[in-house]
């Protein structure tokens, strides 16, 4: 199975050092965090993204925000713990692998309660590189399952970025086709620019270069006319929150392609961990959807491209009905179609 060929994260000598994916990409350039309100920053200003990495990002954000608690009681501790992960919780809404990661830290605080604090400290960084290793596998295990959805000689279309950018390592979507690639099949991959941050014509298109992929980057209102001339064989899109019934919430332009594939029947496969279903979310309308800053549309770069002072809709995702879904690849299995049943019982499997 392919390799990772650009780390994205990583925890080296108490100190967190990140891919600037704002760079790419022209610049690889890493940033090193000392401590929590940075990785806080970097999640909300995009240094680092997409839902997987942002849940690895913040556990280890809370790592590092333990070793700055000098305090001497467990309560002290734990309090300081709890406002820590409040400021990363607010940094990105709607991916729920941020909160299901925060969830576990505190969790292991509570666990662990009894223990000396320096002790507690190093539990939390422990479990901070295991939810890191853990991704990997994950995205690992999801290109096990979804590979076998793609045949030799397919034209892939994907929407923003879900691969080892978006991950600990390896991907999700973009997983499904390494791991396709690794069992010998030829992939073509058209990749959607992706506005207004272009995440996949500079990061999709940059990392499936540096995997030896065929790719081509097409604008985002391009999809409808390539899949009508007969170019598209699948879509695959990540996720970065999937509700209880199915309902998926990924990329803004994520439900438009959905839509386009259902016309043209094409089949429309969304990849993501089990950790990113979220069974307290009985539907999509429920998924709180992050509005974004209005430069991001009115500007690219430094360069103003609208009349100043127009108004602006900037939502970062929207919601894919899961009636549109073929199938979510997990790192659990394959559930096809997506119900609110097949989803629990996948859930209860993993021990959730």
């Amino acid at each position: 199975m392919t390799e990772m060929i650009v780390k994205t994260i990583e925890w080296k000598d108490d100190k967190v050092i990140v891919l600037d994916q704002r760079k790419l990409p022209h610049e690889e350039v890493y940033k090193v965090y000392e401590d929590y309100k940075g990785i806080a920053d970097a999640i909300k200003t995009m240094v680092v993204r997409g839902a997987p990495l942002i849940g690895v990002a913040a556990a280890m954000g809370v790592a590092l925000g333990a070793l700055g608690i000098g305090v001497r009681t467990f309560h002290d501790f734990y309090e300081r713990i709890q406002k820590i992960c409040s400021i990363l919780a607010s940094t990105r809404p709607t991916a729920v692998n941020l909160s299901w990661a925060l969830e576990r830290m505190k969790a292991v605080c509570l666990l662990n309660k009894d223990l000396p604090l320096d002790e507690l400290r190093l539990k939390l960084k422990e479990e901070a590189l295991a939810i890191y290793k853990e991704d990997i596998e994950s995205s690992k295990s999801i290109g096990r399952f979804g590979e076998a959805l793609l045949s030799d000689g397919d034209a892939v279309l994907t929407h923003c970025n879900a691969g080892a950018l978006a991950t600990a390592g390896y991907g999700t979507a973009l997983g499904v086709i390494y791991a396709a690639k690794s069992h010998g099949k030829y992939i073509k991959v058209y990749a959607c620019e992706t506005r207004p941050r272009l995440q996949g014509a500079r990061l999709t298109a940059w990392e499936l270069q540096k995997h030896g992929m065929d790719v081509t980057v097409i604008t985002d209102n391009m999809a409808g006319y390539i899949m009508q001339l007969g170019k598209i064989d699948k879509v695959i899109v990540g996720a970065d929150r999937i509700a209880s019934n199915g309902d998926v919430a990924n990329k803004i332009g994520t439900y438009s392609l959905a839509v386009l594939a259902k016309e043209h029947s094409i089949p429309f496969y969304v990849a993501a961990p089990l950790s990113t279903c979220d069974i307290n979310i009985p539907s999509g309308k429920e998924i709180p959807i992050e509005e974004r800053d209005p430069e991001e549309v009115t500007h690219v770069e430094d360069v103003w491209i609208t009349p100043e002072y127009v108004k602006v809709l900037n939502p970062a995702f929207d919601i894919t009905p899961a009636r549109l879904v073929t199938a979510l690849i997990t790192d659990y299995g394959i559930i096809s179609p997506p119900s609110q049943e097949a989803i629990a019982s996948l859930m209860k499997k993993r021990g959730q």
